[in-house]
């Protein structure tokens, strides 16, 4: 499974891009670790610290906003992987660069990279940033009666209302939105699993090749 996943994102090769020159202030990347044994692959995911201002307690890869300093969108992930996790990028190798898009209505692009990683990545959360991290198996994705959908509120800035979402839970933790996408797109891409989902329509928001 994990090596069909991999010759199958050839179609997504790895590209160093900057962000745009007038867009960096609101411009991120994400790496999506996969690892373990090639009929039961893995992904980590981190839980966001519950402090935090923003995204609060959410399920997330690991990853975050663009920094002057980083050489491009990937070294963003990797350093961003570094300080949350503890990720040494010498574990990983990255093979994929995947369409950048906003999670929900926010104004943020996101670029995903997907990397391999060795079975034993001596991760270690940064309390200020992650409250948790763990592996999800790919299977778990694969079984459509795993899916369910929630209701959540909308704030009168983003339109008001409210929006119904899909959702998958493993163990305690509840992985939806831009994590959950990324993932039922990467697997529907490289193993044409059939996954449709219903997400809320937002005009004219577009992805990045």
């Amino acid at each position: 499974m994990l090596t069909t996943i991999a010759n199958h994102l050839t179609q997504f090769p790895l590209k160093k891009r900057q962000p745009h020159a007038n867009k960096a202030q609101t411009t991120a990347a994400v790496l999506i670790i996969l690892h373990g044994e090639d009929s039961d692959p893995q992904v980590v995911l981190t839980q966001r610290a519950f402090h935090l201002k923003s995204h609060a307690g959410e399920v997330a890869f690991p990853g975050g906003m663009w920094d002057p300093g980083d050489e491009d969108l990937l070294q963003t992930a990797l350093r961003e992987a570094n300080e949350e996790i503890g990720l040494n990028p010498n574990l990983v190798k990255p093979i994929a660069t995947l369409p950048s898009a906003s999670p929900k209505r926010r104004e943020v692009s996101v670029t995903p990279f997907v990397a391999l990683g060795a079975n034993d990545l001596g991760l270690t959360a940064d309390a200020s940033e992650t409250a948790a991290i763990f592996n999800a198996p790919l299977k778990i994705f694969m079984d459509l009666n795993q899916y369910s959908y929630f209701e959540l509120n909308v704030d009168a800035e983003n339109g008001g209302g409210v929006i119904r979402l899909p959702y998958i839970t493993y163990n305690k933790y509840k992985i939806w939105g831009f994590t959950l996408k990324v993932i039922t797109d990467l697997l529907n891409s490289t193993l044409d699993a059939g996954i449709e989902l219903k997400y809320p329509q937002y005009g004219s928001a577009q992805t990045e090749k």
